[in-house]
């Protein structure tokens, strides 16, 4: 199964429960939170709070993906928050297994992300414990840009080595990630897709066409 998962970096804020009550009715298969500190990448986004906000609204799974330095301090953080899935980068903690081991700890699923020039063997070490894999399609940090094509053989070969392992290891795609792109990444071995103004987030459909407008794409 393919599940798409709106960026809410990208969404309305002024009237996210509206947002996310129609991506419900639309039905998006989870909520992609992008927190950035202003460290580990040149921007601020989101925070616990707004997590907990939107824990309240809906029961769909919700994803952290923490752009941080040292994301081991914040995990229990964002546990608490209502958080059900917390992505780390590699590049960001000095200690990815054990803090891989807290979030799994907490009951909830653990992911890694890598960004664009960070190699697959990154993961080597982390295939027996890691439940998804982040591979950044865009340099992290903002919305907008544009997908880099180098990384279609790099979904392909964490696909390949996932399949080596024999775990239900899902590989998401985030930055970038449109009709443009999505047939590509699917060919190439993603399960989730993180969606933001290349696909839902636009003015040229409502929320709920633009997701089923995205759907379609997975049936050509």
């Amino acid at each position: 199964m393919h599940k798409l998962g709106p960026s809410l970096m990208c969404a309305d804020l002024v009237n996210l429960e509206q947002n996310i009550r129609e991506l419900d009715e639309a039905g998006v298969d989870f909520y992609h939170l992008d927190i950035m500190d202003g460290q580990f990448v040149p921007n601020f986004t989101l925070g616990p709070d707004l997590v907990k906000a939107v824990r309240r609204i809906t029961n769909k799974p919700l994803d952290a993906h923490l752009m941080v330095k040292e994301p081991e301090r914040h995990i229990d953080l964002f546990a608490d928050a209502g958080a059900d899935m917390i992505s780390v980068h590699q590049e960001a903690t000095d200690h990815l297994q054990s803090t891989l081991m807290r979030i799994k700890n907490r009951g909830l699923k653990a992911g890694v992300a890598l960004n664009p020039a960070t190699p697959p063997d990154a993961l080597d070490y982390v295939y027996d414990i890691v439940d998804y894999i982040v591979v950044m399609t865009v340099n992290p940090g903002f919305a907008g840009q544009k997908f880099i094509p180098l990384m279609y053989d790099k979904i392909a070969q964490i696909a390949d080595k996932v399949k080596g392992y024999g775990r239900d290891i899902e590989i998401q795609v985030d930055g970038n990630i449109g009709a443009a792109t999505i047939p590509t990444c699917k060919e190439h071995g993603a399960s989730m897709y993180v969606l933001g103004t290349s696909a839902v987030f636009n003015s040229a459909r409502s929320l709920k066409d633009n997701v089923a407008e995205t759907r379609k794409l997975f049936n050509a």
